[in-house]
């Protein structure tokens, strides 16, 4: 049978895609992320459905659950939240499956900073401002980042920086990344995007680190620093530019 890593989205069980939950309706057993996956969206699976909180379980023991479910002839569903791609801990459990010889398929979900930019109503690419996002955390004791992926290196792009897993240390994003950003650079942190109790700073580079200390916020939230997110004036882009050459017959709707 098959394991399907699917993602759950942000927070709101409503934001998980139509393919992950007729998936997640179809899987007799359900491995899920803890408090970070909303609980209503359990109730999408079968009513005899096995659920497993893998939030006090080790990798070993995970893949231990997921083959026995396959070798019972079980399909598993495999929730975590936000998008498998980033920051899910999912490459690990995949190269533990091919090693056993479980076959897998992953779902994409909506990722974290996605609805972040949405509770901010910003689009994080606007032309002439900037064009790239850079998706990134920061080193902690327990995971080092790679070298040439630090804060100071990756700042010198002034590129969209958007930080995971690292309001706890909002004091060193900053002071890492003044130098490159300068001190009046739009800054906002989102936490528990798309969730009832989403809260949304928004300030200066300078100002977000009091932002976020005075109100508590410590986990499950992203950090957003760069230019976009303060964008009145600039250029339209080309494509719906009413001087941009647009072919004419019977499949142009002129939608969109």
């Amino acid at each position: 049978m098959t394991v399907y890593f699917i993602g759950a989205g942000p927070g709101a069980a409503d934001l998980i895609t139509v393919r992950g939950a007729r998936t997640l309706a179809r899987c007799r057993v359900c491995l899920y992320a803890g408090s970070l996956v909303p609980r209503e969206l359990l109730g999408e699976c079968p009513p005899d459905a096995l659920l497993v909180d893998t939030s006090r379980l080790d990798l070993d023991q995970i893949t231990a659950e997921l083959v026995a479910a396959h070798e019972a002839g079980e399909d598993v569903a495999r929730l975590h939240s936000g998008d498998p791609s980033v920051f899910s801990a999912v490459a690990e459990q995949m190269r533990r499956l091919d090693a056993s010889g479980v076959p897998y398929e992953v779902v994409p979900g909506v990722p974290a900073f996605a609805a972040a930019a949405a509770a901010l109503k910003r689009e994080l690419t606007v032309p002439t401002v900037g064009q790239t996002v850079i998706l990134t955390r920061i080193a902690q004791q327990a995971t080092p980042m790679p070298d040439g992926e630090d804060l100071a290196t990756l700042g010198r792009s002034r590129a969209l920086l958007v930080l995971h897993l690292a309001a706890r240390y909002v004091d060193r994003v900053v002071a890492e990344l003044l130098p490159h950003y300068g001190a009046d650079c739009p800054a906002a942190v989102v936490a528990m995007a798309s969730r009832p109790d989403e809260l949304v700073l928004r300030g200066s580079l300078g100002e977000i680190a009091g932002a976020v200390k005075a109100a508590g916020v410590v986990r499950t939230a992203v950090i957003m620093v760069g230019r976009t997110l303060g964008a009145e004036q600039f250029r339209d882009s080309h494509l719906y530019s009413p001087e941009r050459e647009r072919p004419h017959g019977p499949c142009d709707t002129g939608a969109g």
